[in-house]
């Protein structure tokens, strides 16, 4: 039965990740999700909005298994119905927000990264509901965009904060869930935050960061390694 369940799970959950990755010019879109044995909650998405912005969201739900598959997909329906319609990221996530806390099982709730992307510009909005912090690199430098708020589903009315940053050209935009920074060695060490954004900055751009970040973290694991989590990283380079 249970093998059924995370059989269902895994469909379920694939079934709501982008079949294809948008072509946007001027800019290099990669994506990857690897999976764990056991079924978690990691999604992403891309969303055109209002003609000129593309939204594109990272999320994690807690547990694992089926209501993992249920809350995630869930929300990734409320994303894709709720973005087209609002004027700004953080209005998106306070509107999901409500939603998920009326009906989310208890201790379960979803981190999730929302922002708006002009791609003509390289202007972002963004807010953040409890997610992994995105890490711009740009002139051989690394680092955070920051904005705050609480995960989906745990309190009501929360509010989360607008931000805005830019992409310049030749700079590059890493998403990603915690599956790879809480990857550990057979020390009991863990891949941590701090690898991920050197890996970042020591990437050229033009080069695979994606491909590099698992370069890395075969190095860290070593053979054998018995995957904990799923991983999810999103890359976004202006040419």
């Amino acid at each position: 039965r249970v093998v059924q369940e995370l059989r269902v799970a895994r469909l379920v959950q694939e079934q709501f990740l982008p079949a294809e990755l948008p072509e946007i010019p001027g800019w290099r879109i990669r994506a990857l999700y690897r999976a764990a044995r056991e079924v978690g909650g990691d999604f992403y998405s891309f969303t055109e909005l209002d003609g000129t912005e593309i939204g594109i969201a990272i999320g994690d739900v807690t547990d694992k298994g089926a209501p993992a598959a249920l809350i995630m997909a869930t929300t990734q329906a409320l994303l894709r119905t709720e973005a087209p319609r609002s004027d700004s990221p953080s209005n998106v996530l306070e509107s999901v927000n409500e939603v998920l806390v009326a009906d989310i099982p208890e201790r379960m709730f979803a981190t999730c990264l929302f922002m708006a992307l002009d791609p003509s510009t390289g202007r972002i909005r963004f807010a953040n509901a409890g997610h992994l912090l995105p890490y711009l690199t740009n002139d051989g430098r690394t680092s955070e965009l920051r904005a705050t708020g609480m995960p989906l589903g745990l309190l009501p009315r929360s509010r989360y904060e607008p931000a805005e940053a830019s992409v310049p050209r030749g700079s590059r935009l890493l998403l990603h869930s915690d599956g790879l920074a809480e990857a550990h060695n057979r020390a009991g060490a863990m891949f941590g935050l701090p690898r991920i954004a050197q890996t970042a900055q020591d990437c050229p751009l033009g080069d695979d960061l994606i491909e590099a970040l698992l370069t890395e973290l075969d190095a860290f694991t070593g053979p054998g390694w018995d995957q904990e989590d799923d991983i999810t990283l999103v890359t976004l380079e202006r040419l």
